[in-house]
């Protein structure tokens, strides 16, 4: 979490430089609509291996004392990354203007400058998703190991290269120079998790391993993740296709208010949820169920106690938050209104973002990609169709329709949530139900008492300087949040207390 926190704070300070150099320009809006190609390409390969095949399998095999057996089929995975993703790349850039046109972001096409730049920098930036697939993989070997500090903070590395680009090289190559940043932030992403592989003695080999059976064991898991990744991004190209349609800057605002909403959700659920993926897989794997129930459970009140207060300090302070980190250079009013209109939305949804995350990696862990996926389908399926409907909705009410889109993700995933709670519940025949909801009354209870303590500071604070309404908001709703959760005795907020005490107490002895 600690690791999650630093990267996160790095990629804030990158989200500055970068929108103060471009704003939410034109060009801005053709650089993301671009690297939504080379994501995607990471995400479905890569990502679909790595969070619900490889680390189950990798860690079958660590566990039943296997080393060769684990090394090879890492070996095999990397192997077939580099393979699959090489080519589909080549494929990528040979046919990027049609991409681009019909299927990427059709609205362009009414400014032929925008769109010839959105291919232009897709091509560019398509070997970053080559990097980015063997270091997810990389990620999951060091998971697996139990090693999770230096992995959480590699992708810092990714950000730092980006800010290169935008300091050093976009003053001489304009949005060029953020490119050239996405190429070296990924290949750093990459090497600096290599010194510590070698020192685990990891062994590699020349083969694709295809007659492997772990290796088909992967194929099996990878299959279903990978069509409902390929929901996940369909909707993500759903709401580019449709913001290309919307005013100048609609998508920048999306896309930044989203990546802002998930600055918390990686901090508190991707943490929590990576470095429990592997005890999940162990414990399911000695067939340990009612252990990886408490664990489950334990970590859905920890992901509560700390999603839902962090929901409502977003959706009270998002204006002054936006003006403090943005607001300057190529960033206007105009720019924090776009952006917060979208961050409202997002954030009623990051409880629900939260909760889907442990609850996948779970399913994983038991060898279950095809109910996740299902799941996930339906949901962004559904998503979509919000989608559509929302920005309409939203654009008859005379609101920024961009914040329909937004809205229609935070829908989507809620129902995600429910479904996937109710079926683990059958599965692990409970999931310490009465704990759980025991602990989100008295959570419900002291977040909404800092509501109001937010929204008294922000009515009182209305004409003080905004990093002032910041970071008062910040100091209140913490301290407001903290001192209640331990008067009700919320059981996870004293652990998290004695945790530290006794950090704190080793550390200095």
């Amino acid at each position: 979490m600690a690791a999650f926190a630093v990267n996160s704070l790095i990629g804030l300070a990158r989200q500055m430089v970068v929108l103060n150099a471009f704003g939410t320009s034109g060009e801005m809006d053709a650089f993301l609509a671009a690297n939504r190609v080379s994501e995607t390409l990471f995400t479905l390969v890569a990502g679909g291996a790595l969070a619900s095949a490889f680390i189950p399998t990798f860690t079958s095999l660590l566990v039943k004392d296997e080393q060769q057996g684990a090394w090879k089929l890492a070996s095999s995975i990397a192997n077939l990354i580099l393979l699959i993703l090489t080519l589909i790349a080549i494929l990528a850039a040979i046919f990027a203007p049609l991409i681009v046109r019909y299927l990427l972001a059709p609205g362009f096409a009414a400014d032929p400058a925008q769109e010839a730049l959105t291919v232009h920098l897709m091509r560019l930036m398509l070997p970053s998703a080559i990097f980015f697939g063997l270091s997810g993989l990389l990620i999951g070997i060091l998971n697996s190991k139990q090693i999770f500090f230096l992995p959480a903070l590699a992708p810092s590395m990714y950000q730092l290269g980006m800010i290169f680009g935008v300091l050093v090289l976009a003053p001489r190559l304009g949005i060029y120079g953020l490119v050239y940043g996405v190429l070296l932030g990924s290949a750093l992403y990459l090497v600096i998790q290599l010194p510590i592989l070698l020192r685990l003695g990891g062994k590699y080999y020349p083969t694709l391993g295809l007659r492997l059976p772990a290796v088909r064991e992967v194929g099996r898991l990878m299959v279903p993740r990978l069509i409902g990744l390929a929901f996940v991004q369909l909707n993500f190209w759903v709401n580019t296709w449709l913001a290309s349609r919307l005013p100048e800057g609609s998508y920048t605002g999306i896309v930044f208010a989203f990546t802002l909403m998930l600055m918390p959700q990686a901090m508190i659920a991707q943490s929590i949820a990576i470095a429990a993926l592997p005890t999940f897989s162990a414990q399911f794997a000695q067939n340990q169920l009612s252990d990886m129930r408490s664990s489950l459970s334990s970590s859905l009140r920890s992901i509560i106690l700390l999603a839902l207060p962090a929901s409502l300090g977003l959706i009270i302070l998002r204006q002054p938050l936006i003006q403090l980190l943005y607001e300057r250079g190529e960033f206007t009013p105009l720019s924090t209104q776009l952006v917060a209109w979208a961050l409202l939305w997002y954030a009623v949804g990051l409880l629900g973002h939260s909760i889907v995350e442990i609850m996948v990696r779970a399913f994983y862990a038991m060898h279950d990609t095809k109910t996740p996926v299902l799941i996930g389908v339906i949901a962004m399926s559904l998503n979509v169709f919000f989608s559509v409907l929302f920005a309409g909705v939203f654009l008859r009410l005379g609101w920024m329709p961009h914040g329909g889109l937004a809205f229609a993700n935070s829908l989507a995933t809620f129902l995600e949530m429910i479904a996937l709670l109710y079926i683990m519940r059958g599965r692990l025949k409970g999931l310490e139900g009465h704990k759980v909801l025991r602990g989100l009354g008295r959570i419900t209870i002291a977040a909404s008492v800092m509501a109001l303590g937010l929204l008294f500071w922000t009515n009182l604070s209305e004409k003080q300087p905004v990093w002032l309404v910041v970071v008062g908001g910040v100091v209140i709703g913490a301290g407001i949040y903290g001192i209640l959760v331990l008067l009700l005795n919320v059981r996870e907020a004293r652990g998290m207390l004695n945790l530290m005490k006794n950090y704190v107490r080793q550390r200095s002895s």
